[in-house]
């Protein structure tokens, strides 16, 4: 039992926040809108700061554990793995929670209230908060999504480990610096189809505390003031119970950006009227002359109120220490060995090898003198972390995971190679690639080059919160920035094996790579124990599983307009020309057969559909499969087969297990052009394998997927 399921403790928060609100005065309930909401003396309340972030760890306050960043937990296809993540995280909350709480320290960043997970879909790889995200498919984020939420917010009868908040909702995702004025016009078929499941299943199923709406508009009207997003859909047919926070200072922009209101009395009137009930920001101290002239109603602020103190109550905020579990977690949890050793297999498992030519890796030290590792992310600590990130005790860069792997058995020779995006490491040097000469004296002395390239967080993040030198914090197309293309090439000319490992929370064209270089590994942003995680890989300590959450796409001139939110052409579901690496591809030192692929019973779609089958390890060493089901409906315009189903499975080498998959009825629904659910009268085809059925998935694993027809 949990206590989303204890509707009578749910109903004893909100009495108790429903009288508390009543001995407010409409000054102080106006106070508690905003996320530095005051303390108030009188009644006991302590003034509670609601603005923290925990997207792959505690973060911004401190010594906290740094996860793979989310993109990269969402490669590892695993739910009950990010549901172990939820709760590490939660866990290091609560730690750090009593701590402050016993140095009185409130300020932002040291509240249970965080705002996160990002379940946006990750529509175009330019975007830069794209690496926020689980991805660009609605199964996956919306079971990785899920099972984030209740890792965090636990599995007490009585009280909320931590609160969660789904964002941003709805439609959301690029151009970020247009992100304050931006119209997202989305059909009533994409709403449904790929921008709503996974809010919708955080908020039915995961039960998710707190929901975020988006700066921008979708459909016309400012997200943060939308009746048909907040109100209709959220509250009334999703059944949402939890507060709804706008983004910072995006309630500001109905008037400055969007100019749909005239000033800031109207602007906080339509957010708070329209289902909107806590302000990241300040504008919601114009609500008091909002009521006093007639533009929002108070018994709609106290209902906005009392959905702030439910959550808090919910927390325990207002209960004795001894009645609270969670009061009992000790500091001592934090950035503990157990952390770290848990930290490096999440990490271990959410790298992808995109190739692996004549089985160069994993590598084998006993066979080498000399590695070359060259490259702007080398030895960069940026580019283990992305963003809204923790402060780790220790980073593990990819040369000290090789260099502490290796250890004096290997001489690891070094050289940054070039800028991560400038074509010069020396302002004042006369020629660009200046350290050309040193990357050829590296790779000559190597007998096998570890290349480490891509971006970090102030090339791809969000607007206002990079340093970035492209626009807003947007990718401007999808090639490795500045001249580390050139620095490939130069490695190449040796004749040595070139390994290249990229860093980077979102797609890169590598096609000259994928012809040219012997293995790709695509790293993301590993987290604090990525050095350590990549090294386990490249020398075969561990056996890659990762699959991408992302299509890899050959070039950016094959992407859509970057404003057009229509699914059409956009992510592995609608795009009709060949990827370079497809959505859930990933390859492993292993592989992977199937058979005795059969439905368990007699197929119906209204029913939900059980497939049996055996999965076996032919390979010579021990892997995990992830076992894909995707989805095809026969009916002419539907989308391309589609995710509905994943299993993970850990085989040694020469085992076999038989499993089953089950898949609902909701998989097999699509929504016609009004948004209305529908069962495809032509039949279906089910697809189970380790990849997308496509052809150019089967290709680069070398095995086809197994097809099932359905009437």
């Amino acid at each position: 039992m949990e206590l989303n399921d204890n509707k009578e403790k749910l109903r004893e928060y909100r009495e108790r926040a429903k009288a508390l609100v009543a001995q407010m005065t409409l000054e102080e309930k106006v106070e508690q809108t905003l996320y530095q909401s005051p303390a108030i003396e009188r009644l006991g309340v302590k003034k509670y700061n609601w603005w923290n972030e925990a997207l792959h760890g505690v973060a911004r306050a401190g010594t906290a554990t740094v996860f793979p960043q989310a993109i990269g937990m969402a490669a590892t296809f695993d739910e009950e793995l990010l549901e172990k993540v939820g709760d590490a995280v939660s866990t290091e909350a609560r730690a750090k929670f009593n701590m402050q709480q016993r140095g009185k320290d409130s300020d932002i960043y040291k509240g249970l209230t965080f705002w996160s997970p990002n379940v946006n879909i990750f529509r175009d790889p330019r975007w830069g908060r794209g690496h926020e995200t689980f991805g660009e498919d609605p199964y996956l984020t919306s079971r990785l999504g899920v099972r984030y939420v209740q890792g965090l917010q636990g599995h007490d009868e009585n009280y909320l480990k931590a609160a969660a908040c789904a964002k941003h909702f709805a439609v959301h995702s690029g151009p970020e610096s247009l992100r304050h004025e931006f119209d997202a016009v989305a059909t009533k078929q994409d709403m449904r189809e790929t921008y709503l499941p996974a809010f919708q299943a955080c908020v039915q199923e995961g039960h998710v505390e707190a929901v975020m709406g988006a700066y921008n508009r979708t459909n016309g009207v400012p997200c943060c003031g939308s009746h048909e997003l907040l109100i209709d859909i959220l509250r009334k047919e999703w059944g949402f119970e939890g507060h709804v926070t706008s983004d910072c200072w995006a309630i500001r922009d109905f008037f400055e950006g969007h100019k749909v209101t005239s000033n800031a009395q109207e602007s906080v009137a339509m957010a708070m009227a329209n289902g909107c009930d806590l302000n990241c920001g300040t504008l919601f101290t114009y609500l008091v002359q909002a009521v006093q002239e007639g533009l929002v109603e108070e018994s709609r602020i106290d209902e906005a109120v009392i959905n702030l103190f439910t959550s808090r109550m919910k927390l325990g905020v207002f209960d004795q220490k001894e009645d609270n579990p969670y009061d009992r977690i000790p500091y001592s949890v934090v950035d503990s060995r157990e952390m770290r050793a848990f930290n490096r297999e999440v990490s271990t498992k959410s790298i992808v090898l995109l190739k692996n030519e004549n089985h160069t890796l994993p590598l084998d030290k006993k066979k080498l003198k000399t590695i070359g590792v060259i490259g702007p992310n080398a030895d960069s600590r940026k580019a283990l972390v992305g963003n809204y990130e923790g402060t780790a005790s220790r980073y593990v860069t990819v040369l000290e995971g090789i260099q502490d792997y290796v250890g004096d058995d290997v001489r690891v020779m070094y050289s940054m190679g070039c800028h991560l995006y400038k074509d010069r490491m020396t302002e004042l040097a006369a020629e660009a690639n200046d350290r050309g000469a040193e990357v050829r004296g590296i790779c000559e002395e190597s007998d096998v080059i570890i290349a480490v390239m891509g971006m970090d967080a102030t090339l791809e993040g969000e607007e206002g919160d990079t340093s970035n030198e492209y626009g807003g914090g947007d990718k401007p197309d999808l090639r490795l920035p500045g001249i580390q293309h050139d620095i490939l090439r130069i490695a190449k000319e040796y004749g040595k094996p070139v390994i290249l490992i990229v860093l980077c929370g979102s797609a890169t064209a590598l096609t000259w790579e994928q012809e040219h270089l012997d293995a790709i590994v695509q790293g993301w942003y590993p987290g604090a124990q990525g050095g350590k995680a990549i090294a386990d890989i490249l020398f075969g300590e561990a056996n890659p599983q990762g699959k991408l959450p992302v299509t890899f796409y050959k070039t950016t001139e094959e992407l859509p307009d970057f404003e057009d939110y229509s699914m059409k052409g956009r992510t592995y579901r609608y795009m009709t020309q060949e990827a370079l690496y497809p959505f859930g591809y990933g390859l492993s030192y292993t592989d992977f057969a199937y058979s005795n692929v059969a439905f368990a019973g007699t197929p119906d779609v209204k029913n939900g559909v059980e497939i049996r089958f055996t999965v076996k390890n032919t390979g010579a060493v021990d892997g995990t499969e992830t076992v894909q089901a995707y989805i095809k409906a026969k009916r002419e315009n539907a989308p391309n087969a589609q995710l509905k189903g994943i299993k993970k499975v850990d085989l040694k080498a020469g085992e076999e297990k038989t499993l089953t998959i089950s898949l609902p009825s909701k998989a097999f629904q699509l929504f016609n052009e009004d948004g209305i659910a529908e069962y495809a009268a032509e039949g279906y085809e089910i697809s189970i394998g380790g990849s997308q059925p496509d052809a150019r998935s089967c290709a680069l694993m070398g095995r086809s997927t197994q097809i099932l027809e359905m009437k």
